[in-house]
């Protein structure tokens, strides 16, 4: 199999996700911009060092943490524990997605002096149905920006901005962002100095904006009139809520705005996700619901696994503090169960791989994530992406520089 050897090609060959690395890594080669389908991808404004972001671009390459773990699983990876928790705080529990550990952790590392800042990503306060990359430096501004962002996120535009700041910092974010900044480490001492926390949600992709115009569109809203689009929170999993800046409102059940997958509008490069799982992250947490959909609302629980020693100790110290609470700890099996998609689509990535590789098309570098030994050889799967390849659906092009849809 080949891979990308420039930028250009992450792009067209439908690998790219938008996470903001090359515009972080080379700001005066490239400019995140969105393309008519809803997508960030990167803008060509000027020359880049392409082999210095295609070395981490995960587009490009995937690999997991390279930490000996004391458990192993073939679908889940290495790590430490995995164990059901929230948040201690019962608003961030209640305000943020799930059970609020992802901001817990956060808030926590921020108020004990862990991390001077958070790197993330917020609702646009100017256009709240798209985000934008945040540094929050106090507890208050992490639990502010609470909330999942299930549009395209380029939370790695700001790593340049992190890094900067010459200060240790935490990134929360999505596993393949992870993964990126888990490679960029390697080649750049000063990421490596202060970063003191991988953060991610086990992710079931990112839309493009095109599932956010249509849940606009089922109420008749226009974007330019929108105040605020929660996707989820304010409990568990909570309501997705539109609101307008003349005063309307609406809102539609969980299951209902998210029950026909076909509808998810999921980018390319989520449906081929060789780490969907956070192996590259210090902690992961999961949506915990029984056969993968939400029974009802609840008070709101995560599956927590820890994935590296530096993220055991993160997880022993916010228990510690009150910030998490915990009780039953979990095994792969249970979240076999919560979270079948994955378990889906990790048997069936070789041969996705295979067909678009069999379709001329360039695949990411993959390393110990164990993708052929979990190879369920599905031919069905392999000629679906080799036909999706040849048909050029899953092309793309790269927006020009002056592109803002």
């Amino acid at each position: 199999m080949r891979h990308p050897e420039t930028v250009a090609e992450v792009v067209e060959a439908g690998l790219c996700i938008g996470c903001g690395l090359c515009a972080a890594l080379a700001p005066g080669g490239f400019r995140m911009a969105w393309t008519a389908e809803g997508r960030l991808r990167p803008a060509r404004i000027g020359p880049a060092d392409e082999a210095a972001i295609l070395a981490a671009c995960p587009g490009a390459v995937s690999r997991p943490h390279d930490e000996a773990t004391p458990e192993n699983d073939d679908i889940w990876g290495g790590y430490h524990r995995m164990q059901r928790a929230w948040a201690g705080d019962p608003e961030i529990r209640f305000r943020a997605a799930t059970g609020g550990v992802l901001t817990a952790l956060g808030a926590h590392l921020v108020r004990t002096g862990a991390a001077a800042f958070i790197l993330h990503c917020e609702a646009d306060p100017d256009r709240p149905m798209r985000s934008r990359w945040c540094l929050s430096d106090t507890p208050e501004a992490v639990i502010r920006r609470a909330g999942s962002r299930y549009g395209p996120t380029d939370t790695l535009a700001g790593l340049g901005a992190a890094v900067a700041r010459g200060q240790p910092f935490a990134v929360i974010a999505k596993p393949c962002d992870a993964g990126a900044v888990r490679e960029r480490a390697k080649a750049d001492p000063a990421l490596a100095k202060n970063l003191v926390a991988l953060l991610v949600m086990v992710c079931g992709g990112a839309s493009d904006l095109g599932k956010s115009r249509q849940m606009l569109d089922a109420f008749g809203v226009a974007e330019d009139e929108l105040a605020l689009l929660r996707y989820r929170g304010f409990g568990n999993p909570g309501r997705t809520r539109i609101e307008t800046r003349d005063g309307r409102a609406f809102e539609m059940s969980y299951n209902e705005a998210w029950a026909d997958e076909t509808g998810w509008r999921i980018q390319t490069r989520c449906k081929i996700c060789p780490d969907a799982l956070g192996e590259a992250a210090d902690i992961a947490a999961a949506d915990l619901w029984p056969g993968g959909v939400p029974a009802g609302e609840d008070a709101g629980f995560n599956g927590v696994i820890t994935r590296t020693s530096r993220g055991e100790a993160l997880f022993r110290s916010a228990l510690a503090a009150g910030a998490l609470q915990a009780d039953a700890g979990i095994d792969p099996r249970t979240l076999d169960d919560c979270q079948p998609h994955q378990v889906r689509k990790k048997r069936a990535l070789a041969a996705r791989l295979r067909g678009m590789a069999a379709a001329g098309s360039p695949v990411y570098q993959h390393q110990g994530l164990r993708i052929d030994r979990l190879d369920a050889k599905d031919m069905a799967e392999e000629d679906g992406a080799r036909a999706r390849v040849l048909s050029g659906r899953l092309r793309e092009t790269m927006p020009q520089g002056d592109a803002d849809g």
